[in-house]
């Protein structure tokens, strides 16, 4: 059994939804469907007029939307009978959401209202599934997925019941559910955060043991570096789970970096594929790695590189966790490090405390930051007695000024610091010698 999943802009329009009907029947999988682009943006904007006690804005809202999916239901569906559920279903919902404009709005109310896009989603494409005589069955999310009181997903609960509801229904063709949304250890409708319905998919194949993850999107999987800003990238064909997860924590929209991690545990491959090409081979991720390559690059923007120096520091026990204390008093992470006898610089991408950090680290020496900075990160297999790699991105940025570098934390990884103005000129002169073999 495979898991599927499908985001916003899979199943953003009527049209949408049939095509990724014929792509997920035929085979005994789980589906995976976020809200319909759009959605989540406008219950987001609902429930920002019901914080600010606004009922007649929050009601305009919902209604225009509630309009968007009647549309929607009469290019869907073919028969009256079927039209009129998905209005019932549709009609659910909204009313639902209108109880919220009568009575004090919190932070739970608002997960109950986002938690409704997901729902709809689900709900009309199983109706649709219905319709065109496949025996598909919707297994509510908020029946097996929930977090702890860490707020972090419970593996065990999530099997457990998810196998439960599988087996109650031997007979289905297809499974469709929600990704995102879940409960949490007291119950209430709560939502996963990091990397949304793709940290859905992946839980869901770790609890049953899928044969493969796929993530559908409306991109050709990786490519080697940031398509709006290069010339000649192109999809990177297989990536090692670490290598997708520095290019996923670095800049590579398409996946969130922690979202994989359940697959890795499990050894399940994730298969990242274009719902627009659906033929097309995609980028599959696995625990595989291809010896000897260097496969893409990633750029993460506003970063702001703090360097602390001290004539104290040689040799003195206990500085760098006198600095690094300061960041964790602060609960600001930190991105790169690298470090000399009198000296360490540090970057980080939280900027809300950086005064009062610059203010406690003059205690311990001089302090100097530099703003509008970027990360630019090579991955691939960079073992270091993979001779000349290093000398090989380093040659490439000839020409560009470069404030950092950090190498050996990671196996997959060089880290590269530059000013955000020289930004592009590296990326394409990284691809121009990686990959476009152009010295």
């Amino acid at each position: 059994m495979k898991v599927l999943k499908f985001g916003g802009t899979s199943v953003g329009s009527a049209q949408r939804m049939k095509d990724v009907a014929k792509l997920i029947t035929g085979e005994r999988n789980i589906v995976v469907l976020s809200a319909m682009s759009g959605t989540t943006n406008s219950l987001v904007e609902i429930s920002d007029y019901l914080y600010k006690k606004n009922p007649d804005g929050a009601n305009e809202v919902i209604n225009k939307l509630a309009q968007k999916y009647y549309g929607h239901i009469e290019e869907l569906y073919s028969t009256d009978e079927y039209k009129q559920k998905a209005k019932e279903l549709i009609k659910h919902h909204f009313d639902h959401i209108r109880t919220f404009t009568k009575d004090l709005f919190t932070l739970f109310e608002e997960k109950v209202v986002l938690a409704q896009g997901e729902l709809i989603s689900t709900g009309m494409m199983n109706l649709y599934l219905n319709e065109c005589g496949v025996n598909s069955v919707l297994i509510p999310a908020l029946d097996y997925m929930r977090t702890d009181k860490n707020a972090e997903p419970d593996p065990v609960y999530i099997k457990e019941k998810l196998i439960k509801l599988l087996d109650e229904h031997k007979d289905a063709d297809l499974f469709i559910t929600q990704g995102y949304i879940c409960r949490n250890a007291y119950g209430e409708i709560d939502n996963l955060q990091r990397g949304g319905s793709d940290y859905s998919a992946s839980l869901i194949g770790a609890a049953i043991g899928a044969e493969e993850i796929q993530i559908w999107t409306d991109i050709d999987g990786m490519h080697n570096n940031d398509p709006r800003v290069v010339e000649k990238t192109s999809p990177v064909r297989h990536l090692h789970f670490e290598e997708a997860a520095e290019l996923a924590y670095f800049g590579a929209k398409i996946l969130h970096p922690t979202c994989i991690l359940p697959a890795k545990l499990n050894n399940i491959p994730v298969r990242l594929l274009n719902t627009m090409q659906p033929e097309a081979p995609g980028t599959m991720i696995s625990n595989m790695t291809e010896k000897g390559k260097i496969k893409a690059v990633a750029a993460k923007d506003n970063i702001t590189s703090i360097k602390i120096k001290s004539g104290r520091m040689l040799l003195a026990t206990g500085f760098l966790r006198k600095v690094f204390e300061i960041f964790e008093n602060y609960q600001t992470p930190i991105d790169m490090v690298t470090t000399s006898e009198v000296g360490v610089s540090v970057t980080i991408d939280n900027r809300k405390h950086l005064d009062e950090i610059v203010d406690d680290l003059k205690k311990y020496g001089t302090v100097s930051v530099d703003e509008n900075m970027v990360i630019v990160c090579v991955v691939g297999d960079l073992e270091w007695d993979n001779v000349g790699f290093e000398a090989r991105i380093v040659q490439a940025l000839k020409d560009v000024p470069v404030r950092m570098i950090s190498y050996g934390g990671s196996n997959y990884n060089v880290s590269l610091l530059v000013k955000a103005s020289d930004k592009t000129r590296a990326l394409q002169a990284l691809s121009d010698h990686l990959f476009n073999n152009k010295a």
